[in-house]
């Protein structure tokens, strides 16, 4: 059985081995797009590199490690609050004991 490949399933993923795009016979000679020779079809298929497939992990990565960033800068921030309101606590604390022992000293 000889299987057809389409655009998105092709036969082979090598591009030496791949067929030539061609104009279609519907389209008149003068037409505005130039026909395509083997050697731009097979240089346009080339293109398609490995750092091109892998632009999505990248791209993900890059979003995860904002995440992270965001994230972190949260956390630090909930801190930073709770430290806060703890030395509020604290200096309350403090101006409770100073208070009470001056009264204990004045009487």
């Amino acid at each position: 059985m000889n299987a057809i490949g389409t655009i998105d399933r092709p036969v082979t993923h090598d591009p030496q081995k791949l067929a030539p795009m061609t104009s279609s016979t519907s389209e008149p000679s003068g037409s505005a797009t130039p026909a395509v020779t083997t050697i731009g079809a097979n240089a346009s298929r080339q293109n398609r590199t490995r750092e091109m497939q892998l632009i999505p992990e990248a791209m993900a990565r890059a979003h995860m490690h904002e995440r992270l960033r965001e994230a972190d800068a949260e956390r630090l921030a909930v801190r930073l609050v709770a430290a806060r309101r703890m030395q509020r606590r604290a200096e309350r604390v403090s101006m409770r004991a100073r208070r009470a022992l001056a009264m204990a000293v004045m009487n």
